[in-house]
């Protein structure tokens, strides 16, 4: 595992659901968030997010999905990841095909030991890029109670560009529970980013009007010297210092799982 460091204060565990195990690893103290990494990898961006909410009082759980755990990613080894996810690995479903990955049966399961152990009044969830939309899908789980989709790019290709890879079971769940239970979303992306139309998020505005609170940053506002162009809000396009727009965005996603995880 490279940059070992980046896992100080840890804990690791295999966690198994259905045909599934997953390595989760587990940090703080608090209601429970899911911190669901994006393409190729586990890294030490997400880490670094995952770390900041823990430190504001809340545990969160990083399962490791896909590619290896701490390493910093080239664009090549980005690449070999979306390729062995999209052509081989079955618990993916990348196609616009009205479903959700069958993974996200895995991370219910984990929504719910996460619940358990951690208390408070639900689970938050992040997914980002290749895992976004995975948070929307993921509220079938009553404990899931603050879903936040960061650069949801799935599905891919321009069929899926008004969709999201959720059912329509699920996403009527969702649009369900947020007017029962007065719950809301956050949708985060950068416009210019051809990952994410313009389609998905006016998509998800009409489906769930003032309940989704979308964040759409100009790409001005983005981290020059990330190695991609603008598209990973809480990650490698964050600009790490005080007043910018994207640490904005990342304090007010991580109130966003305080205020509605705690009693």
């Amino acid at each position: 595992m490279q940059n070992a460091q980046a896992f100080a204060g840890y804990d690791a565990f295999d966690f198994a659901a259905g045909p599934w195990t997953r390595r989760v690893w587990r940090k703080g103290v608090g209601p429970a968030v899911i911190v669901m990494h994006e393409m190729p990898n586990l890294h030490p961006q997400v880490l670094r997010f995952a770390d900041r909410v823990a430190a504001q009082g809340m545990t969160v759980y990083c399962p490791s999905l896909f590619g290896e755990d701490g390493r910093s990613p080239s664009r090549g080894y980005t690449v070999r990841q979306m390729i062995w996810s999209i052509c081989v690995r079955r618990e993916f479903n990348v196609w616009a095909n009205g479903r959700s990955s069958p993974i996200v049966d895995w991370l219910r399961a984990l929504a719910r030991k996460a619940h358990a152990e951690c208390g408070g009044r639900g689970v938050g969830a992040v997914g980002m890029c290749f895992t976004g939309g995975f948070a929307l899908a993921m509220m079938t789980e009553p404990s899931v109670v603050a879903p936040v989709l960061s650069q949801p790019s799935l599905p891919l290709g321009r069929k899926g560009a008004g969709t999201i890879d959720a059912s329509p079971a699920e996403i009527g769940c969702a649009k369900k529970r947020m007017v029962e239970e007065d719950l809301t979303m956050m949708a985060l992306r950068f416009p210019s980013d051809g990952y994410v139309p313009d389609a998905r998020f006016a998509m998800l505005k009409e489906t769930f009007g003032e309940r989704c609170v979308t964040v759409e940053l100009p790409d001005r506002d983005a981290n020059p010297d990330a190695p991609i162009p603008p598209h990973s809000v809480l990650t490698w396009h964050l600009v790490d210092e005080p007043g910018s727009a994207t640490r904005k965005v990342e304090q007010d996603v991580i109130a966003f799982f305080k205020r509605r995880t705690a009693l």
